[in-house]
């Protein structure tokens, strides 16, 4: 028996929907644009056949047929407050301690995310259905905006599933990415049209927009990040509302990051600019929220700002400029990173001739050419790195960019790594490489050699004096005053420099050691977790793993070089020469043990213990604490008014523990501060 046209079209409509929801939520699209594009237009032409068929929240009415003849306003039902911006980690560091004061005794976990250098939108859900979207305004009164934002294939105009709230308000940006703020440039010049400056001003310009026409042809998207007037939400903490918003189709805020504290939060904000070229989208900063809602309600706001949330903003500076050259150079561990050669332009003062470009998949996606006008941007004390390409300026065929098949200082065969965007020179005794981590291994916050400098290191590898670490401890002061520009007092110094390094301790040297992905956080804790070099070396890749802040990759990276044939020669004679290979052991770990290998998760709030408490005890007995529920989860500690993760514990059947069971599992080993908890 044939289907109904009606049958077609309401199964027309929720594939278009379903696979809406693979593009631009979970980034996982599983048809081409052709058979999208296939889709909707045989849906378009069933509802010509059937107008009487059309409804509002069908994706063929997302661009209207008139325009709007003005904005209307309308007053927000919870206000749209700013928030307090810094540009400091001490200010930053400052305000944490500020509001944990205000929650006294009580464990505060830290949700980071990006600030989407966009223009804020509420997106209104009834019944299900988008009935209105309102820009921010003065905070009090927002322009209706909801012609617009209905052209936005992000924006569902019907929520997926079946228990969204009656009423939900969710806020986030409205952006653009920079590869379409590219590709519309590029129709610019081809319509004779003067060029976008950046992916905000256009943004701006086109959401408030009164024929929705002009806005559906400029790709637009959205990052969800906030809630506003709700009824009937279910999470009951930030992080699981993003998870939430996401089961009805709605985008959440990418790359955010649950923080066990504010120290965590304001390590992970400390090395966030390593990431940044990665992103397609602009961000100035990073936004802090406390993650429990019921934590927020209890800090409450001042007239203009809450208290629960900060941003960490950095000044951006960007500048357009021709691309003169790009050459690569080796890193300390191999990594052939590619440098653009610019004609010098001023950024923040500064004078900028180079910018990173990080790896070849980032010259390829850019189509980044020698002769090509591009912007440059400096956000705060981030190297400054390439932006975009401006193609409307590329007035001549310009030749790709051929990244080299040999490494340029040793002539090996270059290798990339498996599954991963790196192309590395696999030669150890390369000496670009070997000067790198000599440089990297007398840094302050690894061994800290004093006089021990970029020059001194080229001239002790060019002359054949120094091959690995340990050749440092084994020069002489004839050696040294051969040098040039290396006197007795120079050379003096030098070695007592490189006999005080001895006894840096486990962590400074491991740091040292340049292992990839090892940094002087991760060095520190397998320090704390293994006192001894010797320690280390035998535990197994799933033991490292399963440390707090380790991983897989990290500890497989760890294992791999500690006990490989190279890893064990470093040691051995770093160990010959006198180099200090252990660490002090805590007090506490002659504890451990008891909840060895198993991982819990702490929710709601304790009696006797508070969060960061029962997660140190967790810890000490060789647990380890996560921050959410999962199948990898082996107990869950909870307390008064747990919310979502109890709920998750029981859909999983994983064990649930009250406070005192959870005791009762330390009897064997009393805790040292568990007589003034209770």
């Amino acid at each position: 028996m044939s289907q109904s046209w009606e049958q077609e079209i309401a199964q027309l409509r929720q594939a278009i929907r379903d696979h809406d929801r693979k593009y631009y939520v979970e980034a996982a699209p599983e048809i081409s644009d052709l058979q999208y594009d296939r889709l909707l237009q045989r849906l378009k032409q069933l509802e010509s056949e059937h107008p009487e068929a059309i409804t509002p929240d069908s994706p063929t009415q997302r661009i209207g047929d008139r325009p709007v003849p003005h904005l209307n306003s309308v007053p927000h039902r919870v206000p749209m407050l700013s928030i307090d911006n810094t540009y400091s980690l001490g200010e930053l560091r400052s305000f944490g301690k500020r509001t944990e004061q205000l929650l006294p005794g009580e464990s505060v976990e830290w949700v980071v995310e990006l600030k989407v250098d966009g223009v804020a939108v509420a997106l209104i859900y009834e019944d299900g259905l988008l009935v209105r979207a309102v820009t921010r305004g003065n905070g009090v009164v927002g322009d209706d905006i909801t012609h617009n934002v209905r052209t936005i294939r992000d924006v569902p105009l019907r929520l997926s599933g079946r228990r969204w709230p009656r009423i939900l308000e969710v806020r986030g940006e409205v952006y653009m990415t920079n590869s379409d703020l590219v590709q519309l440039n590029q129709r610019q010049r081809e319509r004779g049209e003067p060029p976008f400056a950046n992916t905000r001003n256009v943004t701006a310009g086109s959401i408030r927009m009164l024929d929705a026409r002009i806005c559906a042809a400029r790709p637009l998207r959205v990052f969800c990040h906030g809630l506003g007037y709700c009824e009937g939400i279910h999470a009951e903490n930030y992080a699981d509302f993003l998870e939430e918003i996401a089961t009805y189709g709605l985008p959440p805020t990418p790359l955010f990051r649950i923080c066990r504290d504010f120290q965590q939060a304001l390590d992970y904000c400390e090395r966030f600019g390593e990431e940044l070229h990665e992103l397609d989208f602009e961000v100035d900063g990073l936004v802090l929220k406390v993650n429990r809602f019921d934590q927020r309600e209890r800090l409450g706001a001042r007239s203009k700002s809450p208290r629960w949330v900060v941003a960490y903003k950095w000044e951006k500076y960007e500048a357009a400029t021709r691309l003169k050259a790009i050459r690569v150079q080796v890193g300390k561990t191999g990594t052939i990173t590619p440098v653009a050669e610019l004609e010098p332009v001023t950024l923040a003062g500064t004078v900028v001739s180079r910018a990173t470009l990080h790896n070849a998949d980032e010259i390829r996606r850019k189509d980044i050419r020698p002769g090509d006008v591009v912007v440059v941007e400096k956000a705060g004390k981030i190297i400054p790195h390439l932006v975009r390409v401006e193609k409307h300026e590329r007035q001549e065929e310009l030749a790709p960019f051929q990244f080299p098949d040999c490494c340029p200082q040793c002539d090996t065969p270059l290798v990339r790594d498996a599954g991963g965007v790196y192309i590395r020179c696999p030669n150890l005794q390369c000496p670009a490489q070997l000067k790198e981590r000599l440089q990297y291994f007398a840094s302050r916050n690894c061994m800290d050699i004093d006089g021990l400098g970029e020059k001194l290191v080229e001239q002790l590898v060019d002359r054949g004096l120094v091959r690995s670490y340990a050749d440092l401890y084994r020069l002489t002061a004839s050696q040294l005053t051969a040098l040039e520009r290396m006197g007795a007092k120079s050379a003096e110094n030098l070695l007592a420099g490189l006999e005080a390094s001895k006894d840096r301790g486990l962590a400074r040297l491991l740091a040292a050691l340049a292992i990839r992905h090892v940094g002087n956080r991760v060095a520190s804790i397998l320090a704390d977790r293994y006192p001894s070099i010797a320690e280390l070396q035998r535990a197994s890749v799933s033991e490292l793993a399963e440390i707090p802040e380790i991983g897989p990759t990290i500890a497989a990276s760890v294992h791999g070089f500690l006990n490989s044939e190279q890893g064990r020669e470093v040691i051995d004679s770093l160990r010959e020469e006198g180099i200090s290979l252990e660490a002090p052991r805590p007090e506490a770990a002659s504890t451990a043990g008891t909840l060895e290998g198993k991982t819990f998760v702490v929710t709601g709030t304790l009696k006797g213990l508070t969060r960061d408490e029962a997660h140190r005890l967790i810890e000490q007995q060789g647990g380890r604490a996560a921050s959410s529920v999962s199948k990898k989860t082996d107990y869950v500690l909870v307390g008064d008014k747990a919310g979502s993760k109890l709920d998750k514990a029981r859909q999983l059947g994983i064990p649930i523990l009250s406070e005192d069971q959870f005791l009762e599992l330390l009897e064997p080993f009393e805790p040292p501060f568990r007589l003034q908890a209770e």
